[in-house]
């Protein structure tokens, strides 16, 4: 758009801009991990099975695919001990955790566990987004609140680090 096309205004910014390149390709393998961390959580089915026909059905071109297996083979691996993490951190017993948000508190409980080079706000924020979508209406706030809480058990020092 020409400034002349809006009264000589220059345009205005739409806030955040989309995410592109790599940042897109962890957003989407992220969203599969968790569609297949929930299938798993179901349906008890093989891993590997889950990974083979997540490949054939969805588009992969622009999915980090070593990142959506490193997710859907890490979090079942560390079942115990992500659970372990945030589950003293509940209003409820685990077992009646909607299926869809434990799968991505266990999903956003292995990133902050295990990919420190992800900033803390983005896995809580990714979590946040993925709730959004995939959650019941409240879901993203308790998705949130329960994050909110881990993130300085996890990532003491980041967390510090950026409240000063």
């Amino acid at each position: 758009m020409s400034q002349s096309d809006n009264g000589g205004q220059k345009p205005q910014s739409k806030g955040p801009k989309a995410p592109s390149g790599k940042t897109l390709a962890r957003r989407q393998a992220r969203t599969l991990a968790m569609q297949a961390l929930y299938s798993w959580h179901i349906a008890g089915q093989a891993l590997n099975e889950i990974e083979a026909q997540f490949r054939v059905d969805n588009d992969f071109s622009a999915v980090d695919g070593a990142y959506f297996h490193e997710i859907l083979h890490g979090v079942p691996r560390q079942k115990t001990e992500i659970d372990g993490a945030f589950e003293s951190l509940l209003d409820r017993p685990l077992a009646e955790i909607d299926p869809v948000e434990l799968s991505i508190l266990r999903l956003s409980t292995y990133e902050l566990k295990n990919r420190v080079d992800i900033p803390y706000r983005v896995v809580i924020n990714e979590g946040i987004e993925l709730a959004k979508v995939f959650g019941a209406t409240d879901g993203h706030k308790f998705v949130n609140g329960v994050l909110d809480k881990l993130a300085p058990r996890l990532r003491a020092d980041e967390v510090r680090a950026f409240k000063r």
